[in-house]
């Protein structure tokens, strides 16, 4: 599709080409993921420098790099496609309120919990509805919707991108826990005192300016009761934290609906910290001026009725110890 300037003709399969270079981290990764040869995606980058009366990229050993002007042309570009599957996403949404794709960008933890409910209501609500799931970081999913990739997102935290429209939809209460073989597992009360010298497992710290969301929770739930860790293990998986506290590794503060299982089967203990009630919130985003299809709408709608907490744990935990969230005489935040 040609778009017309002063100088010359721009096609929009020329700005595709530099987007998925940026996305894929070089020309060979960009030409198999739009099926091209190199040498064909090679001519669609230069045809669109030479529109632009600049370079795009720098060629490095193993890859490319952003030029300043290809750093200034980006965030238009993928703006461009993303209009582009809007206007797709307007068309399709002629056929009816009830058809259509949806994709939905969504942290990988927050599959652990009740979400997975609600995603399975509305695929029996609406069938016709094709809905996509990808998983990523936080800030890996708001890329994901700015650019047009996924229509909704489901992060940690309010993103204040001018692009995006962030919506509170949830908050994800923690937990912490033991091994069941712990010295704290059954006690009727834990204090701060009891705590001081514990190690606590939890994901690791990432680079850039947002924090890592469970890690930071873990930070305020120790300053909260007044106590430091003695070591912090960074474990990047969460099923494998629940093996290493299973283990005896060291204590976590992990999502409430993720360690029901565990706490049922009697492998993991909900310590009882009264006062170490800590929630993450869980935010619906969308861009700012995306078209919303009446298939999106009613995502969006079902997401924003994400009950404010997760039910208790039930089944042979429950003859131990009180549920978890009478335990921690929790009230949402």
């Amino acid at each position: 599709m040609p778009i017309s300037y002063a100088d010359g003709r721009m096609e929009l399969d020329h700005v595709e080409a530099f987007a998925a270079i940026v996305r894929r981290g070089g020309f060979t990764r960009a030409a198999a993921i739009l099926h091209l040869s190199q040498p064909a995606i090679s001519r669609r980058v230069h045809l669109l420098e030479r529109e632009l009366g600049a370079p795009l990229f720098e060629r490095i050993r193993g890859g490319a790099v952003l030029t300043d002007a290809g750093r200034a042309f980006l965030p238009h570009a993928e703006a461009l496609l993303a209009s582009m599957r809007d206007g797709i996403e307007a068309v399709g949404a002629l056929r009816g309120p009830d058809r259509g794709t949806v994709t939905l960008a969504v942290v990988g933890t927050l599959a652990s919990t009740s979400l997975t409910a609600r995603l399975r209501r509305f695929r029996e609500t609406y069938p016709a509805i094709d809905l996509r799931v990808r998983t990523a970081l936080s800030r890996e999913v708001s890329e994901l919707v700015r650019r047009g990739d996924a229509t909704l997102g489901l992060r940690y935290d309010a993103d204040l991108h001018p692009d995006l429209v962030s919506t509170p939809v949830h908050d994800e209460p923690m937990v912490p826990v033991c091994s069941a073989h712990h010295r704290l597992a059954h006690a009727r009360r834990v204090d701060a005192k009891a705590l001081a010298g514990e190690r606590w497992i939890t994901f690791p710290l990432r680079p850039g300016p947002e924090r890592e969301p469970y890690a930071s929770a873990l930070e305020r739930g120790l300053a909260i009761v007044g106590v430091s860790a003695s070591e912090i293990i960074p474990i990047d998986s969460l099923t494998a934290q629940k093996r290493m506290v299973e283990a005896g590794f060291g204590l976590a503060l992990l999502q409430e609906s993720s360690v029901n299982e565990e706490l049922r089967a009697g492998t993991l203990c909900a310590l009882r910290i009264p006062a170490m009630l800590v929630t993450i919130p869980v935010v619906l985003i969308h861009r700012r001026r995306a078209y919303l299809s009446g298939a999106a709408q009613a995502l969006m709608a079902i997401l924003a009725s994400w009950p404010a907490t997760s039910p208790p744990a039930r089944g042979p935990a429950r003859r131990t110890r009180r549920s978890v969230a009478s335990a921690l005489r929790r009230s949402p935040s």
